[in-house]
């Protein structure tokens, strides 16, 4: 496969803030990459940096091989792109806003009409942007990423304060491309679940470092034997004195949602020993789940936090 995105050594710092300290990415033509991390870990930044709206400290960027000094022109045709907040002018319709941002690139309406229909917006060309739905407007952000038919697409948080259903409309659209196109798609996200829908390749970042990188089954591979036991106690809140250093496996709890999480690597013989540990302490439990180790739970496993914190 031919890269279409590379990125070597990149560092962008803002004062005493490292936003981006020393990434390698490279995205080939139609993969769909994901940067995966919480608020504050340096998606944005990097992203920008992509775009050529910030320039790196160090370190390069090229995308389809070219360095954005001097090929501006020739990346804006290439690029569509998708910050993570837009702003429309009010009083134009639907219509017209893509008719505005189709004449950039010398499209008429017929591509119009054709980025509606990927969009699922046929109905509201009359609407006014200010009258359309957050997830109606997030559609219609993506619509103007996508008028030019981009080589490379970037997405910024787009779901975010989006429901469920506006997300997974999101979703359904960005699937309809990936299986249509050869469009490469870099999309930062803090949604486990949007990373693993879309993504063929998944980058966790935290405070401007490469954790981890790999298709889901290379992240998770590595402790696929590996089993999460989450549990509840009775009492909501966690549990007191030295629960934590006494418990014969490392417990991360998480006390917005009074649960707590161990793992076990060998659940037939491990389990009765944290239940018998349980018992001789007078814990009752609630609820327990055994499940297998997600993103979130490697995450977690990383940097002793969840991505949603």
């Amino acid at each position: 496969m031919k890269p279409v995105i590379q990125l070597k050594s990149v560092h962008k710092a803002f004062q005493s803030v490292r936003a981006v300290n020393g990434i390698d990415l490279t995205v080939f033509e139609g993969q769909f990459t994901a940067i995966l991390g919480p608020n504050g870990a340096g998606k944005t930044t990097l992203v920008e940096m992509i775009e050529g709206i910030q320039r790196p400290d160090s370190g390069e960027i090229r995308i389809l091989g070219l360095e954005w000094k001097g090929n501006e022109k020739t990346l804006h045709h290439a690029i569509g792109l998708s910050l993570q907040e837009t702003r429309f002018i009010d009083r134009l319709t639907v219509w017209e806003t893509l008719r505005l941002f189709a004449s950039f690139y010398d499209l008429g309406k017929d591509r119009v009409s054709e980025i509606l229909e990927t969009v699922n917006l046929q109905g509201k060309t009359g609407a006014y942007t200010m009258n359309l739905s957050g997830g109606q407007r997030q559609r219609l952000a993506l619509a103007l990423a996508l008028i030019n038919r981009p080589k490379v697409l970037l997405l910024d948080e787009p779901t975010t304060g989006l429901d469920p259903n506006a997300r997974r409309d999101i979703w359904s659209i960005l699937l309809d491309l990936k299986h249509r196109s050869n469009t490469s798609l870099v999309l930062t996200t803090h949604y486990m679940e949007e990373a693993e829908q879309l993504c063929d390749n998944i980058m966790i970042i935290d405070k401007g470092l490469v954790l981890r990188e790999g298709t889901m089954d290379q992240l998770l591979s590595e402790d696929a034997a590996e089993k999460i036991i989450a549990f509840s106690f009775e009492t909501p809140h966690p549990p007191c004195g030295d629960f934590d250093k006494k418990c014969p496996f490392p417990v991360y709890w998480d006390e917005k949602n009074g649960k707590g999480t161990i793992l076990l690597s060998n659940i037939e013989g491990q389990l009765p020993q944290f239940l018998d540990f349980l018992n001789t302490r007078g814990f009752r439990i609630k609820n327990m789940e055994c499940r297998r180790k997600t993103l979130d739970d490697l995450f977690t496993a990383l940097t002793g936090r969840r991505l949603d914190e």
